[in-house]
């Protein structure tokens, strides 16, 4: 049977404040009806996703978007159709949205999304809204003070809120102490810690997950900490792309992007071919590979939540 394909766009509209998202309940006599959804709706044939989305937008919730930008899209199959699901982070709008259609509407905090029913297709958008834009790997650094100075700066003056804690050159004890002060610095300023490393170690610190190397992630048969915690991966082809999809992964880097001094001799993926594998990808990914700030609205505009550095931020 060849399923039938529905082409949809959706909104995640985001507060003022950058704290809520704006959700609306599905009505009871259509599919997935009675669960929460970001609100959207299907194309015509002649427009784009960001024409539709303003057309639905106005005919829902009575809202003119001013400002918008690509977050995510999403391919999900249901038994009877695939759905393409082309989300935009709404920055800007004029109106006050209320339910023109009857629906029910309500401004979420984006930590208790979690706690309303979605459609399965839903799912990664959750993700992309709680991720940052910059995600921010710290450097090989032998000594502590140094560490902790350069991660504090990041976190305060580049605004930092996604940390993975990368030290391949240090023991475990060592690599403990040092994710210990690493979380301390990271709470008090409301970002987010995962370590590089063993996944048996969210035991010993309570950070916020684990960021699994390529091989790791190859060698898992299931996803290998608990759904509360962030479970991120390195990739680098649709191979591992695939692989971190079917074990639970809620985001990847994908690298490399451009030629980089740490692998001169792997060859660059480039823009294109980054593109085409974050469309088929099932969660979002952050470009890394020779990425700065400044590549973020472009990796944002091929599909990726942002952009993964170490040099940008490890100054």
């Amino acid at each position: 049977m060849v399923k039938r394909r529905v082409h949809v766009a959706a909104a995640a509209i985001i507060s003022g404040d950058g704290d809520k998202a704006l959700i609306a309940r599905r009505p009871s006599n259509v599919d997935h009806g009675g669960l929460w959804e970001f609100p959207g709706g299907k194309l015509a044939p002649y427009e784009t996703g960001l024409e539709g989305l303003k057309r639905e937008l106005h005919e829902e919730l009575g809202v003119e978007i001013k400002r918008a930008q690509p977050l995510i899209r999403i391919h999900h199959e249901y038994p009877d159709k695939h759905i393409l699901l082309d989300v935009w982070q709404v920055h800007e709008f004029s109106g006050e949205p209320f339910g023109r259609e009857g629906q029910a509407v309500r401004w979420v905090p984006l930590q208790e999304l979690v706690n309303y029913p979605f459609p399965a297709a839903n799912l990664p958008i959750l993700q992309a809204v709680m991720l940052p834009t910059e995600y921010f790997i710290t450097a090989e650094e032998p000594d502590d003070e140094v560490f902790e100075a350069r991660l504090a700066r990041a976190l305060v003056e580049d605004s930092v809120r996604l940390v993975q804690l990368r030290a391949k050159s240090l023991d475990e004890a060592a690599y403990l102490a040092r994710a210990e002060r690493a979380l301390a610095l990271c709470r008090e300023h409301g970002a987010r810690l995962l370590l590089n490393a063993d996944p048996a170690l969210l035991e010993k610190v309570d950070a916020d997950g684990v960021h699994l190397t390529s091989e790791r992630l190859m060698s898992l048969e299931r996803r290998p900490i608990s759904e509360a915690k962030w479970l991120a991966s390195s990739t680098h082809d649709q191979k591992q792309l695939t692989q971190a999809s079917s074990i639970g992964c809620d985001f990847v880097t994908l690298s490399p992007l451009r030629t980089t001094p740490s692998h001169p001799e792997v060859p660059p993926m480039g823009w294109h071919d980054f593109q085409q594998l974050v469309e088929r990808a099932a969660m979002p990914v952050f470009a890394l590979g020779g990425m700065t700030r400044f590549d973020a609205n472009h990796a944002r505009a091929v599909g990726a939540q942002g952009i993964a550095s170490i040099r940008d931020f490890w100054k």
